[in-house]
């Protein structure tokens, strides 16, 4: 049966003491141990970083051919390939361009009917001089007046 009683206040100091102690030990022995581990596996950890350096020159020295091959190959014979290839595309996809047929059309029938119409402008005024030279032509000129008459006469 369990006991409502509270129990002394000595003795619960006592435990939490106890639990702190227990925890700051705990600590302390942890630190010790990965203090040990670091110093164990540090050369280890040493041999791994010189062993990855190596290796990745090594892939370094591997690959930096190979890259330049590729890039040689895309810029001498793909990319004209591919370049031809999209010009091509661009040219089917492109929709035909509109014809003019019918404005030009138009164009070439103003331009006529102008023609036409100074023509005729020119015909008229060329009918029309001539008209007035044939007139100047029939009229009989008048007698001409002696000099005396043409002066007048002051008083």
């Amino acid at each position: 049966m369990m006991s409502i009683r509270r129990k002394p206040q000595d003795e619960v100091l006592s435990r939490f003491g106890r639990v702190r102690e227990a925890c700051r030990h705990g600590a302390e022995t942890w630190r010790l141990n990965a203090s040990d581990a670091a110093d164990r596996i540090a050369p280890a950890a040493q041999r791994t970083r010189d062993v990855a350096a190596d290796r990745i020159m090594g892939a370094r020295g591997w690959s930096a051919p190979r890259i330049e091959n590729a890039a040689r190959y895309v810029e001498g014979g793909l990319a004209p390939r591919v370049s031809s290839f999209l010009s091509d595309v661009a040219d089917r996809v492109e929709p035909p361009k509109p014809s003019h047929r019918g404005r030009n059309i138009t164009m070439m029938m103003l331009a006529a009917v102008a023609a036409v119409g100074i023509a005729g402008a020119v015909m008229t005024k060329r009918n029309s001089m001539q008209s007035l030279m044939e007139d100047d032509m029939s009229q009989p000129e008048a007698p001409a007046k002696s000099e005396a008459n043409s002066h007048a006469h002051t008083p």
